[in-house]
């Protein structure tokens, strides 16, 4: 007992600084494409190969559905026609309003709300990610998240998967459940947009399809550091982001009067 005292009073804490600072450890989000402008035959040749029909084209610009993305990283892979990659986590973006409009969790509330996480059909990637925000190295509770297990006391659904035939009515259940006033995040490709399992005989085509999203998180699965931020945006003190890759553009030159 003393010695493992010992070594934790060496180690110190280990726990990310994020939200107050950027993190910026090696592993902690495997990160997106970028859209851009790209030719014709490279962007033909990235629609055709990704698997879940995340790219489009507009004009000379080559457009991301982060909403679809599953991290397969063809596109990241394949050679002389690779796209660029980002590599932040800030990714969750407001989608919608609440079932009640004016209704918002006051800030009292925002330091202090219950997260009821719905397993809606996962393939357990996203949940073993939602997971990981209790672990010591993220630590959620810090910032005043805290898990329940019933509706009943959540502010807070954070629900993962496409929603499975046998979840509709669950979900439905445990969202009239939850006293007012409340919000829903959707986290994962699966609960944006069917993911590679749905729309199908099985499955719907994300939350949306039955329950109002305040908040939604990309990604297959979304690290830990992009729940968080979802979760940060929610309850308002973080800003959105977007779900569509935004092309920067040079500023406009100023012209001189003469």
């Amino acid at each position: 007992m003393g010695r493992w005292l010992f070594k934790g009073l060496q180690t110190g804490i280990k726990t990310t600084h994020y939200p107050a600072q950027h993190e910026s450890a090696p592993g902690v989000t495997p990160g997106l494409p970028l859209g851009g402008q790209c030719n014709e035959d490279q962007a033909q040749f990235l629609m055709e190969l990704c698997p879940v029909s995340a790219f489009s084209r507009r004009e000379r610009e080559l457009i991301v559905d982060y909403r679809r993305c599953i991290h397969c990283f063809r596109c990241r892979r394949s050679g002389a026609l690779a796209i660029n990659w980002q590599s932040g986590f800030e990714w969750a973006a407001i989608t919608g309003t609440s079932d009640e409009p004016g209704q918002q969790l006051s800030n009292t509330f925002s330091h202090s709300i219950n997260i009821l996480v719905v397993d809606a059909g996962d393939c357990n990637a996203c949940l073993n990610e939602a997971r990981q925000l209790d672990n010591p190295y993220y630590n959620m509770h810090r910032l005043g998240f805290f898990i329940t297990p019933t509706p009943r006391q959540a502010d807070v659904m954070l629900v993962i998967g496409p929603v499975t035939d046998h979840m509709r009515v669950p979900l439905q259940k445990a969202f009239d459940a939850m006293p007012s006033p409340k919000r829903v995040i959707a986290a994962g490709a699966c609960a944006l947009s069917g993911g590679v399992f749905g729309p199908s005989f099985m499955s719907g085509s994300g939350v949306r399809d039955i329950l109002p999203v305040d908040v939604e998180v990309p990604g297959c699965p979304p690290p830990p550091l992009a729940l968080l931020h979802g979760l940060l945006v929610a309850v308002g003190r973080k800003p959105s982001t977007g779900l569509i890759s935004t092309i920067p553009r040079p500023p406009k030159k100023e012209v001189d009067e003469l």
